[in-house]
């Protein structure tokens, strides 16, 4: 009596799907590889980057020199010898230090406020079901449309009624929370959270703020850096609104905007104000950049 062996076509299949899947990685690691930027993407960015870096560079150029440099033909491109006496004079001409204390400090409240209370706006309006929530969401969209302008005469009378003039509290105040921030983070964290995550919180036992601050929170840190620091930049240049409501407790945009008051201008020492103005931004910038680098990173490498 003969015996057969068993059939190896299984085998085959298997090694035939195998080979597949390493065909296809081979082909996805050599199409990454011919798909990254070449000479000609570089190019671009390069040119981007030194027009985007040319005008601060030339503010450092025209606040080392004389007032002479921004009337020449042809301005120069690299910088003189005078920034440290024209920084000085800007140090004795208007109240830097403390305006710019005022500017820290109003800054630091409005991007903490703006960015925790629009998260967790962005949170309800996103995974939270209550009545009435599509009706203020679109409240929530059609004031932006109204120009900012329009609130400035309301807000300074009521600054005024409340005695709040010339204080810090009215230029923080009014900006506490933003639309933009409200509908920016609702529309990041509508996808990024899954429902099934907060279900399974509130079967563990989480109540509605330990969910939001669990599960919410680490999911929208990419988000909540971006909004972070456009609120911040934001803060920081902001002029009509902080000259109009506390011009005797100036933050730094309004203590600068006093270097041009007089019939003379020296633009070289305008200008070196102007880069010392935005020094803090570049390093908030670099810290705030990092951080939201790492967070995109992060989040691509989850999905």
């Amino acid at each position: 009596m003969s015996t057969t062996s068993p059939p190896r076509a299984p085998e085959k299949v298997t090694d035939a799907r195998t080979q597949a899947k390493e065909n296809r990685r081979g082909r996805g690691r050599a199409r990454g590889l011919a798909e990254r930027p070449g000479f000609f993407v570089y190019g671009i960015l390069l040119a981007l980057f030194l027009g985007g870096s040319y005008p601060l560079w030339w503010s450092y150029v025209v606040g080392s020199s004389d007032n002479t440099a921004i009337t020449e033909t042809w301005p120069p491109l690299l910088p003189g010898g005078r920034f440290w006496i024209n920084v000085s004079e800007v140090l004795s001409t208007v109240p830097f230090w403390q305006s710019l204390l005022n500017s820290i400090i109003v800054s630091t409240i409005i991007t903490t406020s703006v960015v925790f209370f629009s998260t967790l706006a962005g949170y309800a309006f996103a995974k939270l079901r209550f009545k009435g929530r599509e009706g203020l969401m679109i409240f929530v969209i059609a004031t932006l449309a109204v120009p900012t302008q329009l609130g400035i005469i309301p807000q300074f009378m009521l600054m005024k009624e409340l005695g709040w003039t010339g204080t810090l509290g009215a230029v923080v105040v009014p900006t506490l929370v933003t639309a933009f921030g409200v509908f920016f983070m609702r529309q990041y964290l509508v996808d990024v959270i899954p429902d099934e995550l907060i279900e399974a919180a509130r079967v563990d036992g989480a109540n509605m703020f330990r969910t939001f601050w669990n599960v919410g929170i680490p999911a929208a840190r990419p988000a909540m850096a971006i909004l972070g620091l456009f609120t911040f930049m934001t803060a920081w240049t902001d002029y009509l609104w902080p000259l109009l409501v506390a011009p005797q407790n100036p933050t730094l945009q309004v203590a600068l905007s006093q270097l041009q008051s007089a019939k003379y201008v020296d633009y070289s020492v305008v200008l070196s104000g102007a880069v010392l103005a935005t020094l803090p931004l570049l390093i908030v910038f670099i810290l705030a950049g990092r951080q939201l680098v790492s967070g995109i990173m992060a989040g691509a490498v989850k999905g």
